[in-house]
């Protein structure tokens, strides 16, 4: 039986793996449009990044600022672009973590405030979890996150 168990789930793995290998990114460039009305849509004055993400800094904060190696602790709210919400601790207790251990798109943009600020992200999927999608996120989903920095260590 054990070694049944052992087979179905190399098997699913090695599927995983072949789909993984199919996925095909979408540029940044295809997905600028979208981006640029969602920000227009709400209300966001962006700035370009040189990854091609649009942010916004809505309070730069004063202190120190975010390295790839820091532990940051953040409040925040992540949608996608028709407006749901697939995550969100802006009400709860921050949480903290490892800027190194999250998506290429909050990577390059928490560097871009200081601790206590606060800014919008709208990141392409290849900024993000990319063809493949990840949990609720849907493959190729560009996601747009409001981060409020609470500390910096």
């Amino acid at each position: 039986m054990k070694i049944y168990l052992l087979s179905l789930a190399s098997l699913f793995l090695l599927t995983g793996c072949l789909k993984d290998e199919s996925c095909q990114p979408k540029t940044v460039q295809s997905e600028t449009a979208t981006m640029l009305g969602y920000a227009n849509a709400n209300g966001i004055t962006p700035t370009t990044h040189s990854s091609g993400m649009l942010y916004q800094i809505v309070s730069s904060g004063a202190g120190a600022t975010p390295t790839a190696t820091s532990m940051v602790t953040v409040r925040y709210t992540g949608k996608l672009m028709n407006g749901t919400v697939f995550d969100s601790n802006a009400t709860g207790s921050p949480i903290s973590f490892g800027l190194n251990q999250v998506i290429k798109g909050w990577q390059l943009g928490l560097p871009l405030i200081k601790k206590d600020g606060v800014i919008k992200l709208i990141i392409p999927s290849s900024l993000a979890y990319g063809c493949t999608g990840y949990g609720s996120i849907p493959g190729d989903a560009v996601l747009y996150f409001e981060i409020q920095l609470i500390d910096v260590q």
